[in-house]
């Protein structure tokens, strides 16, 4: 009996002590046991003189399928999703420069089009050619940029809550960044997670207070830059969104999105259905922004079998 009871409390004892006394630590082990179980290693490769870290998965004979993370993102964002895709395919997450553990030179430029020619190079770097490409919002922005650029380096498209198409509908986001003194995507500090949080997710979770400041050190150590390329980006939404360029997309096109979305609305989904000749769209009732993380296996079933029809 004593014996079961170590057996049974011994574990629990061990992630208070984490929880309390070492929390960085606690989300290192959470982070290893999120990639274990999405079947995804670390691994980085050298672009045109900078790093690139990046999360790989799936047998590389299958079919690649490359994964690009949004504003204020970074690769790990797309390990909820990836357990329900690594199996059948080679997974790849990178993160850009300017977010996670990538060049955070404030010098670069930051538009949507340098974002597409540094994600072309980073496939060159792999020896990736003409591979399955998806993005969440602001990484949907710069896949479907890199559909429109380079029209014969991809096999399909998949966009999930995408920016750079302005819809029938004005968004919360639009309305909020109207005046340019507020910034609703950058942390003010800690006890301002939980309103960006409530911002993104149709239903959110509560961060325990002994994380947050892990968890949200790199947000918060970074505000400056992240609050930089939010305008650089949020300049060219509203001065050159692609909306007369999606006739320019000639690869089959999924589109995802959650019926919340508050950062984009979901009116931006007949927008790119009717410009994107070969596209077809689903639209999620009990999400908001994030989809690939609020329902990740739901959102996986409905890629499958669109890649499935494209192999």
């Amino acid at each position: 009996m004593k014996i079961l009871l170590v057996l049974i409390f011994a574990p629990l004892i061990s992630l208070a002590l984490l929880y309390f006394l070492f929390p960085e630590q606690l989300v290192q082990l959470m982070r290893w046991l999120m990639r274990r179980r999405a079947r995804v290693v670390r691994r980085t490769v050298v672009v045109d003189g900078r790093k690139w870290p990046y999360l790989e998965g799936g047998d590389p004979s299958k079919p690649t399928l490359v994964m690009v993370h949004g504003f204020g993102a970074d690769k790990d964002h797309w390990t909820f999703y990836a357990p329900w895709l690594t199996r059948d395919y080679h997974l790849i997450a990178p993160d850009l420069p300017g977010f996670g553990e990538n060049d955070r030179d404030g010098e670069l430029p930051f538009d949507v089009s340098s974002q597409a020619a540094r994600l072309k190079a980073f496939l060159g770097a792999l020896g990736i050619d003409r591979p399955h490409l998806g993005g969440n919002s602001m990484g949907g922005w710069i896949a479907l940029r890199f559909a429109i650029d380079y029209p014969d380096a991809l096999r399909t498209l998949t966009l999930m809550n995408n920016a750079g198409i302005l819809g029938a509908n004005e968004s919360e986001l639009q309305r909020l960044a109207a005046d340019r003194d507020y910034n609703p995507l950058v942390l003010a500090n800690l006890e301002d997670a939980d309103r960006l949080i409530a911002f993104v997710v149709h239903k959110p979770t509560r961060v325990p207070a002994r994380l947050k400041p892990v968890i949200y050190a790199d947000a918060l150590r970074h505000r400056d830059l992240l609050d930089k390329i939010f305008w650089v980006i949020a300049d060219e939404m509203e001065e050159k969104p692609l909306n007369d360029e999606l006739g320019q997309v000639t690869v089959p096109t999924l589109i995802i999105w959650g019926r919340h979305d508050k950062l984009i609305d979901v009116s931006c989904v007949a927008v790119l259905e009717n410009g994107i000749a070969n596209s077809r769209s689903h639209i999620f009732e009990h999400v908001a922004h994030v989809p690939m993380m609020e329902d990740p296996k739901a959102t996986a079933e409905i890629q499958r079998a669109f890649l499935a029809e494209h192999p």
